[in-house]
Parts: structure tokens; sequence; C-alpha cells
């Protein structure tokens, strides 16, 4: 428990797009206090600072990262950088005792993600993988209703995440997946972890094809993965498709949609359910900043500390539902996960 403290002073290392979001996440939430941006791109900081937050004066921005990472005023740091970059600077942050909230994907490897697990225990700090759209309620509502039984036992998931590529976003797709470019490592995350949510253990095997562009780069995966007994959750992300952020559960019973995972803070959720029986229903949920709820749980567990919601046990086992998608799209077989 940080003593004396109500809230988490913050700083952002690196000026990605995303900071679009959780830049002013950080200064909307209770709990939290942004002290400094830092990026290695000269004047980045000062520019994200002034076009996502300009009412604020008393923030630190910096060219130099370690410069934030050695600011002892700092106690959490959120790592927006390049995927493949994620895990060097997140050991650097945490060696210096800062708590890291990671943009998802966490890193591209498992053994990664284990460096990240024992340095997080031998320095007493917290690190999340940031899946903002867990904390938002309309998949507390959801899962209430399947909790009911209404549905049946769930037999099927069916998840699909894309949208069009535009120029702006070329970074995404001008490396190939090994060293983290393409769909898979961009949006393909959310496909595997909204896919993983609603099945109890972790799935047994996976095949998957992908299309890959000039660069080694998928820009569009697809796949299935076996849960066992006829349970299956298929995942669809793409950089060749009209946006769709979408999530459908079908049980034994009746079937649930959730139209729009990445909700805007002031839309309401639209979520339908259905059941065999021939009822049509609407699943009510309020609207909700789920960037600014994500910042304000990951802030509560340090000050009180508490365990946060998205362990690093869940953050290895989307790694490694992720790796054996790519494994089975190369290969064109049947991945057998352990």
């Amino acid at each position: 428990m940080m003593t004396n403290q109500t809230v988490v002073r913050w700083g952002i290392l690196g000026a990605a797009r995303v900071n679009e979001r959780l830049l002013p996440a950080i200064v909307g939430a209770s709990n939290a206090q942004l002290v400094a941006i830092a990026s290695r791109r000269p004047n980045a900081a000062a520019e994200i600072l002034a076009k996502y937050a300009p009412q604020l004066s008393d923030v630190l921005t910096l060219d130099d990262p370690d410069t934030l990472i050695n600011n002892p005023d700092i106690d959490a740091v959120y790592l927006p950088m390049a995927n493949e970059e994620h895990t060097e600077w997140a050991l650097k942050a945490i060696q210096q005792g800062k708590h890291v909230l990671i943009e998802k994907p966490m890193a591209l490897e498992l053994t990664e993600i284990e460096a990240i697990e024992k340095a997080s225990i031998d320095h007493n700090v917290k690190v999340m993988e940031g899946f903002m759209y867990v904390f938002h309620p309309q998949h507390d509502a959801v899962a209430q209703l399947i909790d009911s039984g209404v549905i049946g036992d769930v037999r099927t998931v069916r998840t699909i995440f894309s949208f069009p590529m535009k120029p702006a976003r070329l970074y995404r797709i001008n490396r190939d997946i090994e060293h983290g470019g393409g769909a898979m490592w961009d949006i393909g995350p959310y496909a595997i972890h909204t896919a993983r949510k609603w099945f109890t253990g972790e799935p047994l095997a996976v095949n998957a094809l992908a299309n890959l562009n000039e660069h080694g780069a998928d820009v569009s995966l697809s796949g299935v993965l076996d849960y066992g007994e006829g349970r299956y959750a298929q995942f669809d992300m793409s950089f060749e498709r009209a946006r769709r952020s979408e999530y459908e559960i079908i049980g034994t019973l009746g079937g649930i949609k959730c139209e729009t995972v990445w909700n805007n803070p002031d839309d309401l959720p639209n979520i339908s359910w259905w059941t065999d029986a021939g009822e049509q229903h609407q699943l009510a949920a309020p609207a909700a900043n789920h960037f600014i709820l994500e910042v304000e749980h990951f802030s509560d567990c340090i000050l009180n500390d508490k365990p946060v919601q998205l362990s690093l046990t869940d953050a290895k086992a989307n790694c490694n539902a992720i790796q054996a998608a790519i494994k089975a799209s190369q290969t064109g077989m049947r991945v057998e996960l352990n």
C-alpha cells in the first residue's frame, strides 16, 4: 500500500497513436495524475500533450525516455511503444521500481513475459497488459447473463476485429510477424482475448490461415481455437475489412452478441440475446469510458496493494495462443498448445 498518497503519479513512455485515448484517461481518472511524457522523437511528447491535454501546463515533456524512468516523482508508467520494444522498456521501468501498464500485446515471446513477471516480483511492482475493454460494464452484463443459464452451456465463441488500413498506419505492417508486424500482433490480441474470455480453461489446439503482404506481415488472419468436446472459438482480424469489434457467444439454448467492443465513452452498448425457444431481447448496460476505468483500476491496485484484474498468467496464456495461431498459419497444420 502507498501510504498517505491518494493519486498515482503517471508517466507515459512513448508518443504512440493510442495516446489519443490513454493520455486523456490518465488526466480524467480520479486517482491518477499525469506527471511526464517522453518520446525519442524530438518534440513528439510536447506535441501530443498540446493535442490531447492542452489545458495542462505542469506536465514534463521529454525527448529522453530514460529520464522519465529515472524520475523519482513517477510511480507508474504507461508503455505504448512498438510491440517489439515492450519487454526492453518494461524491464527498465520495473528495475527503477515503477509499476507498468503495458499496451497489448505485453510481449512477442512467452519467455519475455516470464522475464517481466520475475522482475515484477523481485521489485515488488504491479504489471498489467492493457486490455481496456474488459473494464467496460457491458461485459459484466454479458457474464451475468451467461451465469444465469439462459443460453445454456457455451459451445461457440466468434470474434471479429478489423479496420481498413490507411496510409498513416502503414507502420503497423512494414515488418514481418516475427518482429511484431501485422494484424495478429496489432488487433489480434483483442480477437484472441475475447475468444478466450468466455471459455473455462485454455484451448487445446489451433488452426489458422493468413494473408501476408510483401513484408511478411499478416494483413488478415483467421482461425479456430479448439477447446475440446466440440467447443470452438473462431477468431478473425484484418486490415482488409470494414471496421468491426464484436463477439458472439452461442450456447446450447441461445446466444449473445456484443456489437461493439471498442465503444466510445458516450456510446450505449448494443448487445442482443436470443433463445432457441424464439425469445429476442436487448441487454441493457451503461455507457462508460473503459480507458478511464482501466487507469483507475490499475491506480487503485497500486494505492491499495490489490491484485490486478488481468494477471500475468492471463498475459502468458494469450501470448501462447497467439504464437500457436501464427505457427498454424505458417505451417498450414493444427498446432497443439501446451
